[in-house]
């Protein structure tokens, strides 16, 4: 019987009460990792765990539900991946985030600092707890350790329809090469995955309107499922020690642009 290649990971997930963390819980445990799980949505990763371990038959998802901007939630999410599988985290997808529709002139700016703490200072700091976790844990540099960190098309090609959106993954996409100079001389992968048009709750969330919305992916679809991600996510984790992906750029292969 053959092992599985996340075998022995410890991970951590925000954002896994849907879309693409929910996802990349699923697929992470299904290539043998242990899995944390986190978002606001208390039951809905309570729900997400208990799936999880029922698939597995044994116990292999805990649920840490919280904001995971609040300093105290992400040291909770990792002190829960000591507590429920025995070892600390090497393996943490930074994925909770929130769109939003419109651009600098337009975009509604009672929600820019929501946003932006969530997609930024959350991200920022759930990077920074992460990366001391993995540098500061005294185990072998030849064992795998991974920030990945879920960005975006239009962090890197923004566009108009949705800049103040796109103006915080640029922003994210820095902080994950900043760290990755960091952190990678002392055996820390962070690796910046840019996925295209995803199906989701994300849409709905942005404000972007359905009709907008049918009219983009009916001109390029088929496009992207949240799991078409998470195999991303998995194959980036599941390198040998010594080999690094640090950027991963994912669209439907009918998209154009962004």
């Amino acid at each position: 019987m053959s092992i599985p290649p996340l075998s022995g990971r410890v991970a951590v997930v925000t954002g896994a009460s849907a879309g693409i963390g929910q996802a990349v819980a699923h697929d992470l445990a299904t290539a043998g990792a242990s899995v944390v799980v986190n978002a606001r949505r208390g039951e809905r990763v309570e729900a997400l765990a208990t799936t999880l371990n029922k698939e597995a038959g044994r116990t292999v998802a805990a649920a840490a539900a919280g904001d995971c901007s609040d300093t105290g939630v992400i040291k909770a999410m990792l002190e829960t991946a000591r507590r429920a599988f025995g070892a600390p985290a090497d393996l943490v997808v930074v994925n909770a985030g929130r769109g939003l529709d419109g651009s600098v002139l337009t975009s509604d700016t009672e929600q820019w600092e929501e946003m932006i703490r969530t997609n930024l200072i959350g991200a920022a700091c759930l990077m920074r707890e992460a990366a001391l976790e993995m540098t500061g844990d005294g185990r072998p540099r030849e064992r795998a350790r991974d920030i990945i960190v879920i960005g975006s098309v239009v962090g890197r090609n923004v566009s108009p329809f949705s800049s103040m959106y796109g103006s915080t993954k640029f922003a994210v996409g820095g902080l994950a090469e900043g760290l990755r100079r960091e952190v990678g001389p002392k055996g820390v992968r962070v690796t910046l995955v840019l996925p295209g048009f995803v199906v989701s709750e994300f849409q709905g969330v942005a404000g972007y309107k359905p009709e907008w919305v049918k009219q983009v992916f009916d001109r390029i679809g088929p496009v992207l499922e949240p799991v078409d991600v998470a195999r991303a996510v998995t194959f980036v984790a599941q390198q040998p020690p010594h080999v690094h992906l640090s950027e991963v750029m994912i669209r439907p292969t009918r998209q154009e642009y962004p």
